[in-house]
């Protein structure tokens, strides 16, 4: 006989006293998404329904997808993906013709899991053609209040931490940030053209007692800081719109009008919690090419692997418009919105864990 585990069991979710417990958060689920479909359809936005499977899932460095083998009727399989966010095909409607589009739907990633991932998950994705870049950060803003006065509380929660949706949002630019909350000038690291020099970056880091590991690059530290330092004093009190990326972490945007060392990126914040990233679109096909085969050459450099490139999606940038968009993580957004502190205790199916 195997030794008794000193493990607590857990009751699965599907047991019926656990499912009683969470059905109060999962209907409040069902009420903010139907009240998030009102918005939309009261601004004039086309919900449309872009498919899972696509031959490219995305061509940033560090999102992982999942692959599968689809067989033709000849009998010859090819290697498609599953989306890690809607964006390609979107853009492809923008090009068709689409003017203000939104999508709420399932999308994939992997190598993801804790109390604020899971490998499947529910993205809202929005778009307005020909429209400023702080239109979709209002659409933000307001996608929070929802939230609150569908579950009925007067601040958004995650943990010890509480942000107030309904008090003025902060605006702070990456570069702010970093010099408020680690003490690192981003700007001494760049030049003119935002090309960044990863020595300058780690010796201010050593400078003020920040660990650097043997081999870094500029992007890598980037990330420590933002995740380390920056990121947990963001959104508390009230939500924070961290503004004006840097233009080597904005892959997919364009750049500042003022300044091309950062580019018309941001993310939106609530206790600590990133739930949205934004951008005002990069339309530049070829641009976007150079763009995407820099990341997919770190990609290969750090963990083996490359995804192709959509050819269509090049091929269509040209006939996009002047566009600003959005995904923002529903899931989350339920989370904060019901006090829950795991992301799979908003998800009415979880995804089955790997057996031990």
């Amino acid at each position: 006989m195997p030794p008794a585990s000193s493990t607590p069991q857990v009751s699965p979710w599907w047991t019926p006293s656990v499912h009683e417990d969470r059905r109060p958060i999962l209907l409040a689920r069902n009420r903010i998404e139907a009240a998030i479909r009102l918005y939309f359809a009261q601004h004039d936005f086309v919900l449309v329904d872009p498919p899972g499977l696509q031959r490219s899932p995305g061509n940033e460095t560090h999102l992982h997808a999942f692959a599968t083998n689809a067989i033709g009727n000849d009998g010859l399989g090819e290697t498609l993906y599953l989306h890690t966010s809607p964006e390609f095909s979107m853009k492809k409607l923008l090009a068709a013709g689409e003017r203000r589009i939104a999508s709420i739907g399932h999308v994939w990633r992997n190598r993801e899991r804790g109390a604020l991932h899971h490998p499947e998950f529910t993205m809202l994705e929005w778009y307005r053609a020909n429209e400023s870049y702080d239109a979709v950060i209002a659409d933000c803003i307001e996608m929070l209040r929802i939230a609150a006065r569908e579950t009925g509380v007067a601040k958004l929660r995650y943990r010890d931490r509480e942000s107030d949706p309904f008090a003025e949002p902060e605006r702070l630019s990456v570069i702010d940030a970093f010099s408020r909350y680690a003490g690192i000038d981003l700007f001494a690291t760049m030049n003119a053209e935002g090309e960044t020099n990863a020595e300058a970056l780690a010796a201010q880091m050593r400078e003020r007692g920040l660990a650097v590991p043997a081999e870094f690059t500029w992007s890598y530290l980037f990330s420590r800081i933002l995740v380390e330092k920056v990121e947990p004093n963001l959104g508390l009190g009230r939500i924070t719109i961290l503004d004006r990326y840097p233009a080597a972490e904005a892959a997919l945007a364009r750049r500042a009008g003022d300044d091309r060392r950062v580019s018309e990126r941001f993310e939106l914040y609530a206790c600590g919690v990133e739930l949205a990233n934004g951008f005002g679109e990069l339309t530049d096909a070829n641009e976007q090419r150079r763009r995407f085969m820099l990341e997919m050459a770190e990609k290969e450099r750090l963990y083996g692997e490359r995804y192709p490139l959509d050819e269509d999606l090049l091929a269509a940038l040209p006939l996009m418009p002047d566009t600003s968009g959005v995904a923002l993580g529903f899931d989350r957004l339920v989370m904060l919105a019901a006090g829950a502190t795991r992301i799979d205790q908003v998800l009415w199916v979880p995804v089955a864990e790997r057996l031990k």
